[in-house]
């Protein structure tokens, strides 16, 4: 049989998966299945840039003609219903088959519901992809009062944006702190000073018990103390779900999310997983983690193709995520799962700081607010396992620089 890879999802490790698979040699054949009709697009202005411009469009990943030119078949507007594995096929939802010799699962994730009344009101949202971005800009521009549920990234970066389009804005968080799954306290008291210095008004530890509305369309949300905020503009933050379905019915193992080793794989070596919906045990963590980031997707795309393509090699790069929130620019490199100790550096007044997180003398992530540099020098000492001082962090930039130096094998 022909070589042919199907990647089973077009965002960002579906088209990375496709690039990296012609660059590391593959010469059979690339197909490319996607539900949506859009070319692969950037995500994260979705939340922001996007919902400000009246007349954007996509911002393509790639264009149209890369491809053509490295002959990769896209079959959009389709969707894998199923995986025969002892045929080596994949049924489509038109009733075709397409045989394969392997299979890329970037199938990402959706938006996770809350358990509430009334999710159908018109006016009520949740953003997935371009065209979800499409509907909240157009509601939008006759919205007047608008409720984001959910302080994670999504629901604060979606909250400030409509506070600057002049909307009144009102961002309910259940937990005790917004961002509380991401960053450090100090880091989330900072981004809830600065929502509120936004006008947004801002409440934590606040549960939603259901939506209302009138003739069809959401006017308030009801809250698990009784009382109600008016709204003609919902939109639902609440984290999301990894797309495993279609790995769970194929038989491979699911654990919050597809679980894959360091080179991808799933239990079947034909079949592999990454982004969103791929489970692994982290290098630096020392756990099973899943990992929603553009950032981690893109990076396993690369490992999927060496795999495919012979060159295996551990999966060990650094994660990094950012969030852009008005005036904060937040960036994380690293995981801070166990960290006992936060060393701060640089100044909160001046609105650019970081908060470095340890486990003893280790380093484990860096939180910065506006300061890229921080940013870039902390994921070249998590690289290198180098855990500086807190002598080392108060000299500043050139003595960090100078620990992330590559030293030479003794």
């Amino acid at each position: 049989m022909e070589d042919r890879v199907i990647i089973v999802g077009a965002g960002h490790g579906g088209s990375q998966t496709a690039a990296s698979l012609r660059q590391e040699g593959f010469s059979g054949r690339i197909a490319l299945v996607n539900d949506e009709t859009e070319l692969p697009y950037h995500k994260p202005p979705l939340s922001k840039t996007f919902l400000k411009t009246a007349d954007g469009g996509s911002q393509m990943l790639r264009p149209e003609s890369f491809y053509r030119d490295n002959d990769v078949d896209l079959v959009f507007g389709r969707r894998v219903t199923s995986i025969d594995r002892q045929a080596g096929t994949v049924a489509l939802d038109d009733g075709t088959s397409m045989p394969f010799s392997h299979i890329i699962l970037a199938t990402g994730s959706r938006p996770r519901l809350p358990p509430i009344d009334d999710l159908t009101l018109d006016g009520v949202f949740a953003l997935r992809n371009f065209a979800d971005a499409g509907r909240i800009r157009q509601a939008t521009e006759a919205a007047q009062s608008a409720v984001v549920v959910g302080g994670g990234f999504i629901g604060m970066e979606i909250a400030h944006t409509l506070a600057s389009l002049g909307k009144h804005v009102t961002l309910l968080e259940m937990a005790p702190r917004v961002l509380g799954r991401s960053v450090a306290p100090a880091i989330s008291a900072y981004a809830d000073a600065r929502a509120r210095a936004m006008g947004i008004d801002l409440r934590v530890a606040t549960g939603v018990a259901g939506l209302e509305g009138s003739n069809g369309h959401v006017e308030a949300v009801r809250l698990a103390d009784g009382s109600r905020v008016p709204a003609d503009l919902v939109i639902l933050g609440t984290g999301v779900v990894p797309n495993v379905e279609l790995a769970a019915d194929a038989g491979l193992e699911i654990a919050n999310g597809i679980v894959v080793d360091e080179a991808m794989r799933t239990a079947d070596p034909r079949i592999l997983a990454l982004g969103d919906a791929a489970s692994f045990h982290h290098w630096h963590a020392a756990r099973p983690v899943r990992l929603e980031s553009v950032q981690n997707a893109s990076d396993q795309a690369k490992h999927a193709a060496r795999t495919i393509t012979g060159k295996v090699s551990p999966y060990r790069d650094v994660p990094w995520f950012w969030s852009d929130q008005g005036d904060i620019k937040l960036q994380t490199a690293g995981l801070s799962f166990d960290a006992d100790r936060f060393v701060l550096s640089g100044n909160p007044e001046e609105n650019a700081f970081s908060v470095w997180h340890f486990a003893g003398p280790r380093l484990l992530a860096v939180d910065s607010v506006n300061r890229a540099a921080d940013h870039m020098i902390a994921r070249r000492l998590l690289a290198a396992g180098v855990n500086p001082t807190d002598a080392d962090i108060a000299a500043g930039a050139p003595r960090l620089k100078e620990l992330a130096q590559p030293r030479p094998a003794p």
